[in-house]
């Protein structure tokens, strides 16, 4: 009977190992993914100029509908999409890893064949994360300024120099934290995860939780790394992204390499 119970149960997929590293590992990613940028510099002029307009585009919009007071969450939260934004920089670093020259078509092809209905669940996550921030930012905004908010010419000034503002700040910024270190820990390794082997999306999101913990100071040291990176990229009008998106995710794929056994 136990003979038939083995031989009939499913077999148990074996979670990915995840491997220690240190502040030497992520400077040696760092290293190599400027390396994947020299080599192919148009493909990470493509992808991150795409994350640039579409930034230009939200904040444009912003303007449009004279909605001033959302122009600093507009681009705090655009930066929880980047990690979907950069697959096609993973799949560059993945192939140039293999000896083989990517071409546009081949890195679309590739992301398509590797596993994109995973990858698509993956993008809806980070999408959703950054529904939430935008939500929650109206929330405090009823909060503190009442539901009806307040004229956007105003906005700035009651900001900083009232005390609702500046708790309004103070609040905000803290879930703004605690939501980027849960879409950090999420997506730093499942994207990548997911073009190199054949899993779900769950165990890519586990596998990355696992290599955040496993590794708390170096992956909290990276994480600040792309917070600063990323904000002063976004402050020429995020025109900065064009070259920092392609650096980043070229890195994140070989700092997934050195994490992921």
């Amino acid at each position: 009977m136990s003979e038939d119970i083995r031989t009939t149960a499913p077999m148990l997929r074996k979670e990915p190992a995840i491997r220690r590293i240190g502040r030497s590992d992520i400077v040696d990613a760092l290293s190599a993914g400027l390396r994947d940028f020299q080599a192919y510099p148009a493909f990470g002029v493509f992808f991150g100029s795409v994350y640039a307009l579409g930034g230009v585009a939200i904040l444009a919009c912003a303007f449009l509908w004279d909605l001033l007071y959302l122009v600093y969450p507009l681009a705090a939260g655009f930066v929880l999409i980047g990690p979907f934004v950069a697959v096609g920089l993973y799949e560059v670093s993945r192939l140039r890893e293999q000896g083989r020259v990517p071409t546009l078509s081949g890195v679309f092809g590739a992301i398509w064949t590797q596993g994109a209905k995973e990858i698509s669940w993956m993008a809806f996550v980070t999408i959703f994360l950054f529904i939430i921030w935008m939500y929650q930012v109206r929330l405090l905004i009823a909060l503190f300024f009442g539901l009806h908010g307040m004229p956007a010419g105003a906005f700035p000034g009651v900001l900083f120099t009232t005390p609702e503002g500046l708790a309004f700040l103070t609040v905000g910024h803290v879930i703004g934290a605690v939501l980027a270190t849960v879409t950090f820990s999420l997506t730093v390794v499942s994207f990548p995860l997911l073009l190199d082997r054949e899993v779900d999306f769950i165990t890519a999101m586990i596998t990355s939780v696992r290599a955040v913990v496993s590794n708390p100071a170096a992956m909290l040291g990276w994480a600040l790394c792309i917070v600063l990176m990323l904000f002063t990229a976004a402050l020429p009008a995020f025109l900065g992204l064009v070259v920092v998106l392609p650096v980043l995710g070229h890195t994140t794929w070989h700092l997934y390499r050195k994490l992921v056994a």
